[in-house]
């Protein structure tokens, strides 16, 4: 006999929903191999698009929602040749409510927000390096382990190396997101009622 607990889970799961927290003690121990991810940089196989500055920086939300999503393994490099391995995020377009960012500058911290009025923010082809991520989140239509090199729903381009390990979704929504990232790249980045100043991290 299948207790409630059970029944919920593999209707859940029929749908192709996973709760964030559950999914990352899935994607957590094959996701990222630090070791494995440096040997493949100084092969070759990961190319940093760009240099990443000495110091990472912190982006919250109220929300998040996405179309077209892929995560895989990979490493910023920054110009002193310090390696940052990173979970690579890719969204084709997303919709952004009240996002905070903020970094370290010297002794000051610089503080942008945007999408804090009606408008959200909105990107499309948006790929994050993304060192932590606390958030509560519902993937539809998941796909868990595929080969990183075969991922085809997120920004083109956007697929790791033959072997590694990798995931995508129809559709990502994020509630009450905390991240620490080196990296951000996107195709458009519409930036609604944007603030700029300094003051106190988001998070």
């Amino acid at each position: 006999m299948t207790d409630s607990a059970g029944s919920a889970e593999s209707t859940e799961a029929a749908v192709g929903r996973v709760r964030w927290r559950r999914f990352a003690a899935i994607a957590a121990p094959a996701a990222l191999g630090a070791g494995a991810l440096l040997f493949m940089t100084a092969q070759g196989s990961l190319a940093s698009s760009f240099a990443v500055s000495g110091s990472s920086f912190k982006v919250s939300a109220d929300s998040l929602n996405g179309q077209g999503f892929v995560q895989y393994g990979g490493v910023d490099t920054g110009k002193d040749g310090a390696k940052h391995p990173v979970q690579i995020s890719g969204i084709k377009s997303a919709q952004i409510r009240n996002m905070c960012q903020s970094m370290k500058v010297g002794p000051l911290t610089l503080r942008l927000t945007a999408g804090t009025g009606a408008k959200p923010v909105e990107a499309s082809d948006l790929v994050l390096d993304v060192e932590q991520l606390d958030a509560d989140a519902t993937f539809t239509g998941i796909e868990i382990g595929r080969d990183a090199s075969t991922l085809n729903r997120g920004p083109d381009g956007a697929r790791g190396p033959a072997g590694m390990f990798g995931q995508q979704a129809a559709r990502i929504e994020l509630t009450k997101v905390r991240q620490v990232a080196w990296a951000t790249t996107a195709g458009t980045f519409k930036l609604n009622d944007l603030s700029m100043k300094l003051g106190a991290e988001c998070f």
